[in-house]
């Protein structure tokens, strides 16, 4: 048994599993780049108060999951490793003067997130997620081009039935009078509470509907709903939002209990599932309007949207609805031999080819010729290019390893005769 293992609620993410996500990264960045949304990368960790003001004390995140950075002094700045992206994001925002930028700024990250969670399937205390945020803008429309955003995400890798359930959670306007009716209806049920909801209760009632507690759920299915208290200016905006969201084809349903789990949300709350999957553990991901938390971090009052999609839940998904795994980018050729003495060759010939672009691996050690294709084909890689005796004339044979044809190609010509073979490759394939 190995002496070192990773730590417990962490994987590695082996050859397969890691072409999936590097895939899920080329189509988060692609979707980015075509709706507008530009590249930012913050630090994995912060101050603790950025999360302990932007999230709210009063949430799991913070209470219980937040990973605390050891201080070695107690005048040490105390830090913590990032549950989410949004609080960095907006923190930057404010820091670098984007407000003065042209509005709305689009943001998009792709990064490690941690929480010291009681690890399960699909939940890790280092996981991975595809962040978007637009900072600037009121909505309602940019609201409906985010969630479509997020759902044309999971089509494009391959995720199926995924649908969409929104709600408005309100705003400062409206919810503290939705806040006294929620703290009423469990005051009604202090005796059923569980010990941890019932001490949050006076100090935010909100969270309790967002309660992973398995007793929970009965009692929140007669709660008072926000949809039945947001003021006019809350209630229009939810229904502009889901105009826009009807008018370009994005399937949703309105679920009055979704609050989200952080307090920064106003108005807006959405997260995706795969249908017939809801439940508080099945979400693929989530987001929603936070208009309050620029200025909770020190910035002007600023409207902002966002969402974070879990990379480690699509993942686990897509493997029971695609269970083939996927071997990443195809190799174009791999140089192998039939003389074991020409390692210098082979590691020349392969630099040439990666120089002019094509995905190249030489096979460098003494194995039988046999065995070389073997592993090529197994590697995927469409051509071999066989170094041999044919070398002292200027040749190498070249092998389409599809069609098990060969023939010889003068070796100042391979570069050329090999990009011409894969681009018809390519093109056979439709691609």
């Amino acid at each position: 048994m190995p002496s070192f293992r990773a730590p417990r609620g962490t994987r590695d993410l082996l050859p397969n599993e890691a072409a999936r996500f590097v895939r899920f990264g080329r189509v988060a960045r692609d979707l980015a780049d075509r709706y507008g949304y530009r590249p930012i990368e913050t630090p994995i960790f912060e101050q603790s108060a950025v999360f302990e003001r932007g999230i709210g004390e009063v949430t799991d995140v913070v209470e219980k999951e937040l990973f605390r950075i050891a201080r070695r002094t107690e005048e040490a700045e105390a830090w913590a490793l990032r549950p989410e992206p949004t609080a960095g994001i907006v923190r930057a925002y404010v820091q670098h003067g984007m407000q003065t930028w042209p509005q709305p700024v689009r943001l998009a990250m792709i990064g490690p997130m941690f929480r010291y969670d009681r690890p399960q399937a699909g939940r890790y205390r280092q996981f991975w997620q595809f962040d978007v945020e637009a900072i600037g803008d009121p909505g309602p429309a940019i609201d409906a081009e985010i969630i479509e955003l997020g759902h044309r995400f999971y089509s494009e890798v391959g995720v199926t039935e995924v649908e969409v359930l929104v709600n408005s959670i309100g705003d400062k306007a409206c919810r503290p009078a939705y806040l006294e009716a929620l703290v009423a209806y469990y005051r009604g049920h202090l005796a059923a509470l569980p010990p941890a909801e019932a001490d949050r209760l006076e100090r935010n009632a909100l969270r309790l509907l967002d309660s992973k507690h398995p007793s929970m759920a009965v009692i929140n299915a007669d709660a008072p709903r926000i949809t039945d208290h947001l003021c006019a200016t809350c209630e229009a905006h939810f229904g502009a939002v889901r105009a826009h969201l009807d008018a370009i084809g994005v399937p949703y349903r309105v679920s009055p209990g979704l609050v989200r789990g952080l307090d920064y949300y106003t108005r807006t709350a959405f997260e995706y599932y795969v249908a017939g999957r809801e439940g508080q553990q099945q979400a693929l991901g989530g987001g929603g309007r936070y208009d309050g938390l620029v200025e909770l971090l020190g910035g002007k009052p600023t409207p902002g949207i966002g969402f974070g999609l879990g990379l480690d839940r699509v993942a686990l998904v897509l493997g029971e609805q695609s269970p083939a795994p996927e071997d990443g980018v195809p190799l174009d050729a791999v140089v192998v031999f039939t003389d074991p003495g020409a390692s210098v060759e082979r590691l020349r010939i392969a630099t040439g080819l990666r120089a002019a672009g094509l995905r190249t691996r030489a096979d460098l050690g003494r194995r039988r010729l046999g065995r070389q294709l073997e592993a090529a084909d197994r590697d995927g890689a469409h051509f071999a290019v066989i170094v041999g005796d044919e070398l002292q004339e200027g040749q190498v044979g070249l092998r389409d390893l599809k069609a098990g044809t060969q023939r010889l190609v003068p070796l100042s010509d391979l570069t050329r005769e090999l990009g011409r073979a894969v681009k018809q490759h390519h093109h056979g394939e439709g691609g």
